[in-house]
């Protein structure tokens, strides 16, 4: 998907003192009807590795977590459930997009994308992809950083 050279099957994410993403009980019901599931906020707190972490690695550890609590036990995320996520999860940096000739590409190359589940590779260029169309990151640009 989105042009980038697929990784391997068995290429899993890996925390450190973590379980692989399939010996790890994950539901594959509806995000409505899921079991209360331990905070990411907790889940962060967990990982040793973690605790004088920088705030990117902290971030890229929270989407690493967010799919792996999303996907299946085979640490792949159902299309549907990759949408949900990113209307429920990233809707600021979705909102307005819909009329703009990328992001339908984006969302069209998802249609079509030959498997009916994404991996996590191609859900992080998916999830960068809509950040570097989106309005939402000019705002950011715009932020003053020095007084």
């Amino acid at each position: 998907m989105c042009g980038c050279v697929h990784s391997t099957q068995d290429h899993a994410l890996h925390l450190e003192g973590e379980p692989s993403p399939s010996a790890a009980p994950i539901s594959t019901l509806a995000p409505g009807k899921m079991p209360k599931s331990i905070s990411i906020s907790k889940q962060l707190a967990s990982i040793k590795a973690l605790g004088k972490g920088s705030e990117l690695e902290k971030a890229i550890t929270t989407v690493a977590l967010i799919f792996r609590n999303s996907s299946d036990p085979d640490g792949k995320l159902e299309k549907a459930t990759a949408k949900h996520l990113l209307q429920t999860q990233f809707r600021n940096f979705t909102e307005g997009q819909e009329t703009k000739p990328t992001y339908k590409d984006l969302f069209s190359e998802l249609d079509e994308h030959v498997e009916n589940k994404l991996d996590f590779e191609d859900f992080m260029i998916l999830l960068l992809s809509i950040t570097v169309m989106s309005d939402l990151l000019q705002n950011i640009w715009n932020v003053k950083i020095m007084k």
